[in-house]
């Protein structure tokens, strides 16, 4: 079978900061070149993030771009207020990206952060229909699965969909696998991503880290298969060596996790900067760049092996 398999622009992040020169149209052409068939552009600060800033010019740049080359488009944003995703929504349908992931920025209890997220989403299910763009929410360090999926059911509208990552449960200690079979019915985007868990005394308090594809201990092939089985066939691959997240305070192992084991395995020090980096001020921005590209070609070509050997071009 054949899949879209897209790329995040924060898999080159420090390219973005620190390569002189290096802006949207560059890592584009960088992802084609590459083999990708589709992009994803963060937008995810007041001047567009990855696109390097708001202009009508500089849209209609990138959207003659995406028109030219056929790759297909997902643009990022985060917060769900109203009047926030009317003007994502706008920016995204102007891009011609096919949909815009968000996540909630709401405090309060759990139940006061479902019941305005929902809120939000349903004061914008018509404004999504009109402009032809899908929102999906990603389960991004804040809900569990069930609770994403709950929200989801609230609103009932097919313009708003989930993006399923494959690591972020961990922030909220819900096992990856528990939390695609919650959402799997809504989900229409993917990132997929490696993690591996240090501890807190390594680490400050319990840390989730991003590593090179492969290299953590995720069950990626098994999800990867699922969401096949399943019918999604846009998979967005997203490096994330150099990130890392404490776990969410007050969320205690939900059914299945048992921290130390699995995809919760810790990973010992010393720790190789070519694998794990949880303090990115050591580093000079030549060696983010240099250890950066090299994760991602790393994890690409494993990342390719795995889909090989589940049948998929």
């Amino acid at each position: 079978m054949k899949i879209d398999l897209s790329i995040h622009s924060f898999s080159l992040r420090h390219h973005f900061r620190h390569v002189p020169g290096f802006g949207a149209i560059g890592y584009a052409e960088l992802c084609r070149d590459m083999g990708f068939t589709g992009i994803n552009l963060s937008l995810n600060d007041a001047q567009f993030r990855h696109l390097g800033g708001t202009e009508d010019w500089r849209i209609r740049k990138f959207r003659d771009w995406i028109d030219r080359t056929g790759m297909s488009l997902e643009v990022d944003t985060s917060g769900t207020a109203p009047e926030h995703m009317a003007r994502m929504i706008g920016a995204a349908a102007d891009l011609g990206a096919a949909s815009l992931r968000t996540y909630t920025r709401h405090g309060g209890t759990l139940e006061e952060m479902m019941a305005a997220t929902t809120a939000d989403l349903a004061a914008v299910i018509d404004l999504a229909e009109a402009r032809g763009v899908t929102v999906v929410l990603e389960n991004h360090e804040d809900f569990t699965g069930p609770e994403l999926a709950a929200i989801v059911r609230a609103v009932d509208h097919p313009r708003i969909k989930i993006l399923y990552d494959y690591g972020n449960s961990q922030m909220v200690l819900e096992d990856p696998q528990a939390a695609l079979e919650a959402v799997l019915p809504h989900v229409a985007s993917v990132h997929v991503k490696d993690h591996l868990m240090v501890r807190a005394e390594d680490a400050g308090r319990l840390t989730v880290a991003g590593v090179p594809m492969g290299e953590g201990f995720l069950p990626i092939r098994a999800i990867t298969a699922r969401l096949l089985e399943a019918g999604l066939r846009r998979f967005c691959f997203e490096n994330v060596w150099a990130y890392s997240a404490p776990i969410r305070t007050g969320r205690e192992p939900l059914d299945g996790v048992v921290l130390g084991e699995g995809a919760f395995r810790y990973l010992d020090p010393p720790f190789d900067p070519v694998r794990v980096v949880l303090d990115q001020g050591a580093l000079s921005g030549a060696e983010l760049v240099r250890l950066e590209r090299a994760a991602l070609d790393r994890g690409l070509a494993w990342f390719r092996g795995e889909l090989a050997a589940l049948g998929v071009e």
